[in-house]
């Protein structure tokens, strides 16, 4: 009898790997009968005859790849794999990282390039442009894939709360009830790039932290990719805390659409003060967004483009 121990490769989500309920064990113990795998965490032990464990580890080594590979492992693939076959990986150029189900999460314009490649080399970032350009999105999996990739340890995710139209205190619930319908845009980001059970363990554990502004008053960010979606909707005060907040190792991304500044008349925002007084500082980087870079339904670049027109007549 052998014995090898197998370690699962770093990246790979061990959900999305064991399948529900481990059921890709137990298909991978029912295609191997002569051989013991007990798995648990990141390794998997194996006790059978040399021969059998041998083959058994190269065919966790291919498994493990393609699940690196595409953040998915079916039954179909598993069976691929055994019998000698390597499921095709769809290679998209421009893919920032897989996601649910082996989902594709694309930069499809030139402008959510454009914030890929600037990552790379700044540590903030302000990405500006109208609704539907893919800018939350495209630095939510930013995020996510640095996190894939421990480069950091958390991400930090961030909107003001301020209502349009409505007003907190008339809402029904507690104050997280009332709060949540303003980050569900980011949940809901998430939810396409990392399977539920993992995502519900980062949120619980604060790896995945997603806040209402005022919250970050006094921390200092470490190690982290930090989001402040809807910035347009900041005191000038209010992003200058934001903007300080950021600690070693950490990265920011600041998204705005200057078009949907839902603060009072009166008030400046704050985003566009942040702008302004930052422009030109090395490694701050600057994406401008348009309508170009709309990715939902084809009629919301239709309607952007009409009121733009309006109100340009006007």
């Amino acid at each position: 009898m052998n014995e090898i121990l197998f370690t699962l490769p770093d990246g790979l989500d061990t959900t999305v790997f064991y399948g529900i309920n481990n059921a890709n064990i137990i298909l991978l113990k029912n295609l191997h009968p002569s051989v013991k795998i007990v798995a648990r965490g990141q390794a998997i032990k194996l006790i059978g005859n040399p021969e059998d464990v041998q083959k058994i580890e190269q065919h966790l080594i291919q498994l493990s790849e393609y699940c690196v590979a595409t953040n998915t492992l079916s039954e179909e693939h598993i069976i691929e794999i055994v019998k000698g076959n390597q499921p095709t990986i769809v290679n998209h150029k421009n893919t920032i990282l897989h996601g649910v189900a082996g989902k594709s999460i694309l930069a499809r314009t030139e402008n959510q390039q454009k914030l890929v490649k600037e990552f790379e080399t700044n540590d903030l970032l302000f990405a500006i442009g109208p609704a539907g350009s893919g800018k939350t999105y495209t630095a939510i999996a930013l995020a996510v894939k640095s996190l894939k990739n421990k480069e950091v340890k958390k991400i930090i995710l961030s909107r003001p709360a301020v209502e349009a139209g409505e007003k907190l205190g008339f809402l029904p619930g507690d104050m997280k009830e009332k709060i949540d319908p303003y980050l569900q845009p980011l949940y809901d980001a998430l939810q396409d790039m990392i399977p539920a059970s993992k995502l519900a363990d980062y949120l619980t554990n604060g790896t995945i932290q997603i806040a209402p502004l005022a919250f970050m008053r006094g921390r200092t960010l470490s190690d982290a990719v930090i989001i402040l979606d809807e910035a347009q909707n900041t005191s000038t005060q209010q992003i200058k805390m934001f903007l300080t907040r950021m600690g070693l190792g950490s990265k920011m991304i600041i998204t705005g659409d200057m078009t949907q500044i839902d603060l009072p008349p009166s008030q400046k925002s704050g985003l566009r003060d942040a702008l302004d007084i930052l422009k030109g500082i090395k490694g701050i980087a600057r994406i401008e967004f348009n309508q170009k870079d709309i990715v939902r339904h084809k009629l919301v670049q239709r309607i952007v483009e009409a009121y733009e027109r309006n109100k340009n007549n006007n």
